[in-house]
């Protein structure tokens, strides 16, 4: 039997841009979340989500995981990016966009050399 933890693992792992929010890209149900899916549709590059609110044991543990209390929280190639102030700092700056359309590049490179 698989764990939560085995359960986000396999997530992270699976995808290469990753977010846990509260609610979903077209419906968030929270302003932190809203704001970061926001920056993050801006690369324009697609995403893969996790609804915590659908999924009340990684709403649980992924804090412990991660040792990043809060949500929404941004995983890019397996590492933890942050939450929302770094997500929308980070879109400011110009360093998401070049974060996630280098990781986008690297893995459409990836799955169209298999």
């Amino acid at each position: 039997m698989s764990t939560t933890i085995d359960n986000i693992k396999q997530q992270i792992g699976e995808n290469p841009i990753l977010i846990y929010m509260k609610g979903s890209p077209q419906l968030p149900q929270c302003g932190f979340s809203a704001q970061a899916v926001q920056a993050l549709m801006s690369c324009g590059e697609r995403f893969a989500f996790v609804n915590i609110l659908d999924n009340p044991d990684i709403r649980a543990e992924l804090p412990k995981y991660a040792n990043w209390p809060t949500f929404p929280q941004l995983w890019v190639d397996g590492e933890l990016v942050g939450g929302c102030d770094i997500i929308v700092e980070m879109y400011q700056n110009g360093e998401l966009e070049t974060l996630i359309k280098a990781t986008a590049a690297k893995h459409n490179q990836a799955s169209s050399d298999a």
